[in-house]
């Protein structure tokens, strides 16, 4: 929602670093209750491209909440103050998410934090 992964492959690289055996059964589980869907890409047809369906969006509110509690409680890559940024703004973000939603705008609202240290809190 907040990263702009679509592919298998962007989020095997991701931050999060999950084995490829667990993220092929949580992305089998989100599509099969309905929070993704699994589109072939028009340039490859092999390649999957996920996206969230109007249920997944739906979640948009608290995901953003645990995205936050996750910043304040854990070590996290995402700044402080874009994090509070998102906690002041809560209604903008999710008008954004679902605006990049409708519109298919895959643009990451959250840069990546490969090369960052952790922010404590």
């Amino acid at each position: 929602m907040v990263r702009g992964y679509r592919t298998f492959k962007q989020f095997e690289q991701s931050d999060e670093r999950i084995a490829t055996n667990i993220l092929a059964d949580r992305l089998r589980r989100l599509e099969r209750n309905g929070i993704i869907s699994a589109e072939a890409d028009p340039t490859d047809g092999r390649r999957m491209s996920y996206r969230l369906t109007e249920k997944g969006i739906d979640l948009a509110p608290l995901l953003l909440e645990l995205l936050i509690w996750g910043a304040r409680h854990e070590e996290t890559m995402a700044p402080r103050e874009l994090i509070a940024q998102m906690e002041q703004n809560r209604e903008g973000v999710i008008a954004e998410a679902r605006r990049r939603w409708r519109e298919r705008d895959s643009t990451p609202m959250l840069p990546s934090f490969a090369n960052t240290q952790p922010a404590r809190n």
